[in-house]
């Protein structure tokens, strides 16, 4: 069996596809895996870091106003089509699995022309402009989010095992050690995602000082591209975490946007949180972190409402009320899905051999 992902752009489209491609060559040694994505995204990194050939095509972001981009976009587009229809044939694949990002749209198009059968799932409480088109292409579809997409089957985010698999209360003393973290007291773990760290970072360090000298510590995720401030007592910042499943297990309570897979790990694992959506896109990410606030679970802000003393204040207030944190912490962990790896496993062995049936 040869499954193609199609994704890109960015690591929330990539990393349930990096997942999933993992768990099914787990299950299965012989299965071959490749990628078709974009050249500018962070699949260049991603994928082959792990070991799977990609298929960088020229596919190109939607242009929003007009440039020279925006002429010779559809021109690459096609381009890409081919280039993706091109490696379907060559590795003759029995499947194409996409989770969406400018850089699937030539494998979800290229899928469709070579007769090749197609899945796509989305993560996002609102699809983007590739899932709406792929889904005309394909019966199969998959949503975290009802009523996203027509037809959509209910599916959850498939998780990387470390955090799937987390136990946080037995991790938690030597997550804090990682760190060098205090044993006893309130952490409060703040990271702004793979696209939105800098108006955190602004509003953070207005806070630090008060939220230590109240006797919380932080763990502050800075991004890779961003200065990284002095530590002091009770203040970790670092550049990147590694191991987010650690992270959380270190934490009380979490600052962070509402990226789709911040969102399923964040309740798979039952860890509270202080959501302040990207104001990026169609408005996408406030949709998902709302049914967890709904349930209780955490809190939304807006971006443009987050200030340094409204972040004091809120968080202070929350890790100094251990019965409302473990509240909130159960209502996320209702709307966790552990399990939807081996759901979606199991979702794309199913299509194979429908397919090798005739069906």
């Amino acid at each position: 069996m040869h499954v193609v992902f199609a994704a890109g752009g960015t690591a929330g489209h990539l990393e349930p596809a990096l997942t999933t491609a993992d768990a099914l060559v787990q299950r299965d040694r012989t299965t071959a895996v490749s990628f078709i994505g974009g050249s500018r995204g962070l699949e260049a990194e991603l994928v082959t870091a792990r070991g799977y050939p990609l298929v960088a095509t020229t596919a190109q972001p939607f242009p929003r106003r007009r440039s020279a981009s925006a002429v010779a976009f559809p021109f690459l587009t096609i381009e890409g089509v081919w280039q993706a229809a091109a490696h379907l044939r060559a590795v003759s694949a029995d499947v194409v699995v996409g989770f969406g990002g400018y850089a699937a749209v030539p494998g979800y198009a290229a899928a469709w022309l070579t007769r090749t059968p197609l899945i796509i799932h989305e993560a996002n409480s609102r699809a983007g402009f590739a899932n709406v088109l792929g889904a005309k292409w394909t019966k199969n579809v998959a949503s975290v989010h009802p009523g996203v997409l027509a037809r959509a089957l209910p599916m959850g985010l498939p998780l990387r095992p470390s955090v799937a698999q987390l136990d946080v209360a037995e991790q938690r003393s030597a997550a804090r050690q990682m760190w060098d973290l205090p044993d006893q007291g309130p952490v409060v773990l703040i990271f702004g995602g793979s696209q939105g760290a800098r108006h955190l970072n602004d509003v953070v360090a207005g806070s630090i000082q008060a939220l230590t000298d109240a006797g919380v510590s932080v763990l502050h995720a800075v991004g890779m591209n961003n200065l990284l401030p002095d530590p002091h007592p009770n203040y970790r910042p670092v550049a990147y975490i590694d191991h987010m499943d650690m992270a959380y297990a270190a934490a009380d309570l979490v600052v962070c946007r509402s990226g789709a897979m911040t969102c399923a790990e964040l309740t798979a694992v039952g860890v509270p949180a202080i959501y302040v959506p990207l104001p990026i896109g169609n408005g996408e990410q406030a949709g998902n972190s709302r049914p967890i606030v709904d349930a209780g679970g955490g809190l939304q802000v807006a971006d443009e409402a987050l200030t340094s003393e409204w972040l004091t204040t809120t968080a202070l207030t929350l890790v100094q009320d251990e019965g409302r944190l473990q509240t909130m912490a159960s209502a996320a962990l209702c709307l966790g899905d552990r399990d939807a790896g081996e759901a979606m496993v199991r979702w794309v062995g199913d299509v194979v051999e429908q397919r090798r049936k005739g069906r």
